[in-house]
């Protein structure tokens, strides 16, 4: 039997569409967020993006997040919009396997004056999450994506009554979607796949993906 053809990547949301979009979010301009966009863009390093981070942001006002853990932070620039929303008060735990994305986040975060609400570790996002206490009002997943479903385990109890689980990339670039197609790392489509069966079929959460960039879960864990 051929070998069927692999799908192409496929755009959740149409780009003349997010063109629109991002047109509408122009009052977030700022210098920092333009310099972390122009290193991803120059590295080509993975982040969410100016529509995602508007997104994130405004969830985290919603339900007036104090405590954000993330687990996966990069160079802070999901955390630069979680910090915003967090306010003087609040604290965004932040954890990143590499030490110079620790230094390039405080360079970024002090010039935009958040570098005080965040608590930024370097190590393994699961290891800093086992020996932080208490609970949050939102977990954040954005680490190596066959990790997904361990992380969904990990922090759904940890998340107070009313509070959110997010995660990134949960539509792949389509690849959830289709049969065939091209893997990027071996695995992590499947994982991605049942990470989004596990929030959506948890009695405790109400789930929705917004198809925005490459796809945003959103969990909020009922109230008793």
């Amino acid at each position: 039997m051929a070998e069927q053809p692999k799908s192409p990547a496929i755009n959740p949301v149409h780009p003349a569409i997010e063109s629109y979009m991002r047109r509408l979010v122009q009052a977030t301009d700022h210098p920092v967020l333009a310099d972390m966009e122009a290193l991803a863009e120059k590295n080509n390093f993975p982040i969410v993006g100016r529509l995602v981070g508007t997104f994130l942001e405004t969830l985290a006002k919603m339900v007036n997040a104090q405590r954000v853990f993330e687990f996966g932070s990069g160079f802070g620039y999901s955390a630069y919009w979680f910090a915003k929303a967090v306010g003087g008060q609040g604290q965004v735990i932040c954890t990143e396997a590499d030490f110079l994305n620790q230094e390039k986040a405080k360079n970024y975060l002090s010039a935009a004056n958040l570098w005080d609400r965040v608590d930024f570790q370097v190590g393994m996002a699961q290891e800093v999450f086992a020996r932080t206490e208490g609970v949050f009002d939102i977990c954040y997943n954005d680490v190596d994506k066959g990790d997904y479903p361990d992380i969904w385990r990990m922090a759904k109890g940890r998340i107070r009554p009313g509070g959110l689980y997010i995660a990134d990339n949960v539509l792949w670039k389509g690849r959830v979607a289709v049969e065939n197609y091209t893997e990027a790392f071996s695995g992590w489509t499947e994982a991605i796949k049942e990470h989004n069966e596990l929030v959506f079929n948890d009695p405790e959460f109400d789930a929705f993906i917004n198809p925005t960039r490459d796809g945003v879960v959103v969990a909020r864990r009922k109230m008793p």
